[in-house]
C-alpha cells in the first residue's frame, strides 16, 4: 500500500463502520508490567494497607478493570463520577472562555478514562484549531480504545490526527520519551495537557507525579488538573468522604476487579473497607482495602503462579484517593513550578451540605522559575 493512501485509511478510519479501527503506540513491555503488578502483591502483612498493594494505573489496566470502571463511572448511585462528568462540560466551557479562546493548541490527554471529558475539551479546541494532534495517554490499551472512541464521536477529528499511546505517565523515564514524542511531531506548537477525574489523588507522592508530569511542559502550554475538594479538615469530614464511597456497589466491584483479573482470590466485596484519615494541612485522605475476614489463611495464586500466604486480617491496598483543601492542591501546584492561571470550583451534591466539591484548575509553567533555574545552570557551566 502506498503511504498517501494508508494515511488517507488512518484519516477516515474512525467514520469507518464494523471494527471501528484504534491506531495505538504501545510504549512498553507489557511482560514487564505483569511482573510489577505481581511483585506488589508479594508485600508485608499489615493491617492498615501499606504492604500488599495495587499501584494506581494497575487499578485500571486490562479489560475487566476497565469494564469495571465504565460501569461504575454510569452509575446513577455512584454520585461523586456522576456529578464530576455532568458538571464538566459547564467549568470547562467557563475556563475555556476566560482563558483559551482563539488560541491554537494540541491536546494530551493524561488517563483518559471514559473519554467524556476528552470530547468536551476537543470540541472547543477544534473551533480554533481545526489541524488539532489529540495524544490520550494511558496504560491501559483497553482503557484508551474505550476511550478515544467516545472521546472523537461527533468531532471533526481526522483519523491520523488522533495518536493513542499506552504508557505509565507515573514513570520519570517515560515522561522524558513522551517529550521526545511531542517534539517530534509537533515542534514548537502549544499543548494543553490534561490530568482529570482526580487522577492526581489516586498516586501515593501526588506532588513528586506533579513535579514529574510539569517537566512535560514548554513556556506556552498549558496544563488542566481536575481534583475533588473539601472545604473542612476534620475526622468528621473524613467519615462523611469514606460514604460516597462506600455506598455504591459498583465502585467496589471496580476497585476489586484487579484482583479477580490478575489472582484467583475468592473475592467478597463485604471485605471491602473504606478508611478516611486527615493529611494535615492539606487533604482528606482515603485509603479502600482488600481485608482477609475469613478467620484463617488464604493461599493466593499471582500472575507467575507463584502463591503468598493472605494471612487472616492483613489487607490489601486496592486504590488511595483524596479530597485537597484550597491550600493543599495550590501548595502541591507551586511546588511543582507552576502557576495557578484560572480555576473554576463547583460544589457536588450542595443539599448535602459536606463542603465537597470538584476543582477544575487550569495552570502554566513558572516561567520565573525556569529563568532562575537557566541562570543557575549558565553560572555552573561558566566555571567549568
Amino acid at each position: 500500500m502506498e503511504p498517501l493512501n494508508f494515511m488517507k485509511l488512518l484519516e477516515n478510519s474512525i467514520n469507518e463502520p464494523g471494527l471501528g479501527w484504534t491506531l495505538c503506540f504501545i510504549g512498553e513491555d507489557q511482560s514487564k508490567k505483569l511482573a510489577e503488578l505481581t511483585q506488589e502483591l508479594r508485600g508485608e502483612f499489615s493491617q492498615t494497607g501499606d504492604g500488599k498493594e495495587i499501584l494506581s494505573g494497575f487499578s485500571y489496566w486490562g479489560i475487566g478493570p476497565t469494564i469495571a470502571w465504565n460501569n461504575a463511572c454510569h452509575d446513577r448511585f455512584y454520585l461523586v463520577m456522576k456529578e464530576s462528568i455532568e458538571s464538566f462540560r459547564y467549568r470547562w466551557s467557563q475556563l475555556h472562555s476566560n482563558r483559551i479562546g482563539d488560541r491554537k493548541y494540541h491536546y494530551v490527554s493524561l488517563g483518559i478514562g471514559t473519554g467524556e471529558k476528552d470530547k468536551s475539551i476537543l470540541n472547543l479546541l477544534l473551533n480554533s484549531n481545526p489541524d488539532l494532534i489529540y495524544f490520550p495517554v494511558d496504560m491501559s490499551s483497553e482503557m484508551l480504545r474505550i476511550g478515544v472512541q467516545q472521546a472523537i464521536q461527533e468531532t471533526k477529528l481526522k483519523g491520523n490526527h488522533v495518536f493513542p499511546i499506552q504508557i505509565d505517565f507515573s514513570l520519570e523515564r517515560n515522561i522524558i520519551e513522551l517529550r521526545k514524542l511531542f517534539d517530534e511531531i509537533l515542534n514548537n506548537n502549544p499543548v494543553i495537557f490534561s490530568l482529570l477525574g482526580n487522577t492526581l489523588a489516586n498516586f501515593q507522592r501526588d506532588t513528586e507525579l506533579l513535579q514529574s508530569l510539569s517537566k512535560l511542559m514548554r513556556s506556552d502550554d498549558k496544563f488542566l488538573i481536575e481534583v475533588a475538594m473539601t472545604e473542612d479538615l476534620n475526622e468528621e469530614a473524613a467519615q462523611k468522604a469514606t460514604k460516597e464511597y462506600e455506598n455504591a456497589k459498583s465502585f467496589r466491584e471496580f476497585v476489586t476487579s484487579a484482583l479477580l483479573q490478575n489472582t484467583d482470590l475468592h473475592i467478597d466485596l463485604n471485605s471491602v473497607s473504606f478508611e478516611g484519615y486527615v493529611e494535615t494541612d492539606r487533604a482528606i485522605l482515603i485509603k479502600i482495602l482488600y481485608r482477609n475476614l475469613t478467620g484463617k489463611k488464604i493461599d493466593v495464586m499471582l500472575p507467575d503462579r507463584s502463591v503468598i500466604n493472605f494471612e487472616d486480617r492483613d489487607t490489601i491496598r486496592l486504590y488511595l484517593t483524596r479530597k485537597y483543601t484550597s491550600s493543599g492542591i495550590h501548595k502541591c501546584i507551586s511546588d511543582s513550578n507552576l502557576i495557578v492561571v484560572d480555576s473554576i470550583h463547583t460544589l457536588l451534591e450542595p443539599r448535602f451540605k459536606n463542603g465537597f466539591g470538584m476543582a477544575l484548575i487550569l495552570v502554566s509553567p513558572d516561567t520565573s522559575s525556569i529563568n532562575k533555574n537557566s541562570q543557575i545552570a549558565d553560572n555552573i557551566w561558566s566555571k567549568r
